[in-house]
């Protein structure tokens, strides 16, 4: 983990020392120490990744690694710190206002002589960690080896071999019978079936249950189990699948031990063509180790042999099947993890006694739900309470019931070997595999509370404001893009669970496992990743805190008062988690020690806050945040120190909460007051502004060259003209300043035009909005990347009008409260890319027109889903929508493609505002065929 921490800081002040140096020339010095800091760091990695791999095992060599992790983070503090004080002096005197509090780093007087004797202070330290490292017995070496040593330590411990059976089997019958019709299907053509999952899913048992069926024994001529996992060598993988088919002499062995990896590997594919050969490859971690294997086998070739593999990876599973067949086990329900927990725990133990077992089984079902299904983790469970007789020790089980599920029980073995023996060994395995940047990324994830639904597209927000996605990964796409590439190689590698998928595929919200989060959790502490401050359980107190931890999670519960301070400098996330009706009162000083104390602050999710609050005009001190979210939280406005956040990449400011606390997201008599303050906020690439709004003046966006997101701007407030030069805007939400009943300020034709030429806008809202004229066009080839767009609530809209070749991407359409749209436009019946309608809350003359039979079915029958639902009655007046059922409709109706029969179907409707590009209105894609 120091590692993928020493990796982000040199990449972070290479560009902090490029621009220092391009600054001033008087500077020049400071930036050569920059180089030099970022020479030694890069010279530190090889050490770190072999001292990583040993913290474990050696106490003074995690100390040592713990050493170098903070000196990185202590450079970095010095060299950022300073280079944001360099800016704001080439913006012309703002320092002394905008890092006023930074007494800790800097003083008035300080001066480029103590900037470059604090860098040399800490390269002194760094140079003395490595000249020691010999003393240690640490040596440099590459990724490959690091994560090769970790395997060799666990290669006893994970070797499977086919004749070993499992004692106890429960809950695999269909899936070994499914797994077998796969393996024996008929045809010539050469077949590969995968089983995939997280460690300790039942992957390798599922394999051997179907490895030993009588149907399969009886098919196949011969047979190879080979465990991948801790074999690197492909010629030795090889050798042993040709040993195991031939079961060759002596002397043939020796023979085969002499040849090269090409002929052992054209052998091993003649025999599996000229015989039925069934090969089974368990624990299969990376593509390489399939790739340098895969010539041994007669791929897309006549044959009736097969291969049946095991991965941790989805990516593994899916590049060796092919198209053929992948299979994911899923966690035992509760009868079936009951069943396997009886059969190891109480096997072996007297019945008779009515009373005692009654109450084991009452503990047994209480310790099972922190096993979450998990076959491994029942199975390490129950074989340690098979050793206890009595009640009381089961109850001494329970009291610490994770502790014993992922570190096993035989505590003196682990002592002696420093080897987890439960869980946790073998899902560490999983983490040891993670290459460095995941392993941040992984780590992040520990500050989420148990079965939090965790959503992707903040997730991946966050991770880019933390650091751990480089801005020079944008020639492989944006850094949102590689963020999410990120999230989606832990679901494929199995370390986290999709929760829901969006309508395009992609994943919506995700969660970890609870044995997952107990190792995250786990590894987090060790590395000193993350504090997590739980209110929710009682008061706590600061001494809770050990060390220079950097980020801070605070679990907040309404009954507990929350009193939190801290002097540590050196926080660069804050995390708040409160309920959704969090309605405790504050004083003043504790909302100022959030916007205060933590001066190196990079993010902070302040949200849910119900109670009424000023934000502090200190907030503009803290020059550091990348992430800033006050959603739902009912702050009265924005101070115009903010404008000096310059760095800011988010701001959520959507939602507003009650004084009587009803949280509704929304509130109608109250404005929260924005001023004029992102102009100068040229890194700002998702800006949420809130539902409505007080302004003074007006807003300017011109310079924000990277926005991406833009929710909830108004036309009255700013100059749509602005958002010519914003090239980059992909989502945008525009709605009214004031409620729909008062008069305002009409689009116009020209400012549709303006929208319509985003050459990257692919979401689109229009909320509530008045228009010059009565009739909307949409210019032919206008909005040529549009994927979804909203009309809401556009109450004097009678017509609209599509010409050709406009919205050509258009995937979701929604149509809801626009009472005098007399039809859906023609131009609609051309866009063969709209996979989705919904209507909602439109009159029913309007509905009956666009239902199948209607005069508009025709320009839609095309869509494969058609929603309508919350019909009105054409006599409603068409200035009184009614805004209550509005808002509490929650439930939409999708009733499936259209002019067919289908089952229907209830989901969640979204609000406008809501990341609606992933809503998901369908099932995820089948993993089976």
């Amino acid at each position: 983990m120091a590692d993928a921490v020493v990796s982000v800081v040199a990449e972070g002040i290479k560009l902090l020392g490029d621009y220092i140096l391009q600054q001033a020339k008087s500077s020049s010095g400071v930036s050569y120490q920059v180089r030099l800091a970022q020479v030694e760091l890069h010279l530190m990695r090889g050490f770190l990744k072999d001292a990583d791999s040993r913290t474990g095992e050696d106490e003074v060599v995690r100390i040592w690694v713990e050493l170098i992790r903070d000196a990185a983070y202590d450079l970095e503090d010095v060299i950022e710190s300073f280079a944001l004080k360099l800016a704001y002096r080439r913006r012309g005197g703002t320092v002394k206002i905008a890092l006023k509090r930074f007494a800790c780093i800097f003083s008035e007087g300080v001066d480029l002589h103590k900037i470059g004797s604090e860098i040399e202070d800490i390269m002194t330290t760094l140079s003395h960690l490595r000249s020691s490292l010999q003393s240690y017995n640490i040596r440099q070496v590459s990724a490959g080896e690091s994560v090769a040593s970790a395997f060799k330590r666990q290669r006893d411990r994970r070797l499977t071999y086919a004749h070993e059976v499992e004692s106890y089997i429960v809950g695999l019958e269909e899936n070994t019978d499914r797994l077998v019709k796969e393996l024996l299907r008929d045809g010539k053509r050469h077949r590969v079936v995968s089983i995939w999952g997280m460690g300790g899913s039942g992957k390798t048992t599922l394999a051997k249950q179907v490895f030993l069926q009588n149907e399969v024994k009886r098919h196949f001529v011969c047979f190879a189990w080979v465990c991948i996992s801790q074999q690197w060598e492909g010629k030795d993988v090889l050798e042993e699948i040709l040993i195991k088919l031939t079961s060759p002499a002596t002397e043939k062995r020796k023979e085969i031990s002499k040849m090269k990896k090409d002929e052992i590997a054209r052998e091993v594919c003649s025999i599996q063509r000229e015989k039925g050969c069934l090969v089974v490859l368990d624990d299969i971690w990376t593509q390489e180790s399939w790739n340098s294997i895969k010539a041994g086998f007669p791929i897309n070739q006549e044959t009736e042999s097969r291969i049946l593999l095991t991965s941790r990876k989805k990516e593994v599973a899916l590049l060796a099947s092919r198209n053929d067949y992948l299979h994911q086990p899923q966690p035992l329900d509760a009868m079936q993890s009951w069943e396997l927990f009886e059969k190891i725990a109480i096997c072996g133990s007297d019945k008779t006694d009515l009373q005692i077992y009654a109450k084991k089984r009452e503990l047994g079902e209480k310790m099972l739900i922190h096993c979450s299904g998990l076959p491994l983790a029942i199975s390490v469970l129950a074989g340690l309470l098979s050793r206890r007789e009595t009640v009381d020790e089961w109850n001494t089980v329970l009291g610490n019931v994770n502790v014993y599920i992922m570190r096993g029980t035989n505590v003196l073995e682990r002592e002696m070997t420093s080897q987890e023996c439960g869980v946790s060994g073998v899902l560490a395995l999983s983490y040891d595999d993670l290459p460095s940047y995941l392993k941040l990324c992984f780590l992040y994830l520990a500050q989420y509370p148990e079965d939090h639904e965790i959503q992707v597209t903040r997730l991946t927000k966050l991770w880019i404001a933390e650091g751990f996605i480089p801005s020079t990964s944008e020639i492989h796409g944006s850094m949102e893009d590689v963020s999410y590439g990120c999230l989606t190689e832990l679901v494929q590698r199995s370390m986290v669970q999709v929760g829901k998928y969006g309508f395009s595929g992609k994943v919506k919200s995700c969660r970890l496992h609870d044995l997952m989060r107990d190792l995250c959790l786990q590894k987090a502490k060790e590395e000193n990743f993350l504090g997590i401050v739980n209110f929710s359980v009682g008061p706590v107190s600061n001494a809770t805190l050990i060390g220079k931890v950097r980020r801070l999670a605070f679990y907040l519960n309404e009954n507990v008062k929350y009193e939190f301070s801290s002097e540590n400098g050196h926080i660069r996330s804050l995390l708040y988690f409160a309920p959704e009706r969090f309605y405790q009162k504050w004083n003043k000083r504790i909302i100022r020690s959030v916007f205060n104390d933590f001066n190196l602050i990079r993010v902070l999710k302040f949200e849910n806050i119900c109670r009424e609050f000023e934000l502090p005009k200190t907030i503009g001190n803290l020059v550091h945040l990348r992430f800033l979210s006050l959603k739902n939280s009912a702050f009265r406005g924005l101070p115009s120190s903010v404008s000096n956040l310059v760095l800011l990449q988010t701001l959520d400011l959507r939602g507003h909460y009650l004084e009587d606390g009803s949280c509704f997201g929304i509130e109608w008599d109250r404005d929260t007051k924005i001023r004029n303050v992102f102009w100068n906020m040229e890194q700002l690439r998702h800006l949420y502004l809130p539902e409505l709004q007080s302004v003074r003046g007006k807003l300017s966006f011109a310079r924000l060259f990277n926005l991406q997101t833009l929710v909830n701007v108004s036309i009255e407030t700013c100059d749509l003209n602005d958002l010519v030069h914003l090239s980059n805007l992909k989502k945008l939400c525009i709605r009214p300043l004031l409620s729909w009943r008062a008069g305002r300020t009409k689009l116009k034709d020209d400012q549709i035009k303006i929208l319509e030429k985003l050459p990257n806008l692919r979401v689109l809202h229009l909320n509530q909005l008045p228009f010059e004229s009565e009739t909307m066009v949409f210019s032919q080839g206008g909005f040529p990347h549009l994927e979804f767009l909203t009309l809401e609530r556009l109450y004097h809209l009678k017509e609209w009008r599509v010409e050709k070749e406009a919205m050509p991407s258009l995937q979701r359409l929604r149509i809801s409260w626009c009472f005098n749209l007399g039809a859906v436009p023609d131009g609609l019946q051309e866009i063969t890319t709209l996979k989705e309608l919904k209507i909602y809350g439109m009159p029913s003359r309007f509905c009956s027109r666009v239902g199948e039979g209607g005069n508009d079915f025709f320009k839609i029958k095309h869509v494969p889903s058609l929603i309508i639902t919350n019909i009105q009655p054409d006599s409603k007046r068409d200035d009184e929508p009614e805004m209550e059922e509005a808002a509490g409709a929650s439930q939409i109706v999708v009733t499936g493609p259209v002019g067919d029969s289908h089952q229907e179907l209830t989901v969640d409707a979204p609000r406008p505002d809501e990341e609606t590009e992933e809503i998901r209105v369908a099932s995820p894609p089948q993993l089976n065929p």
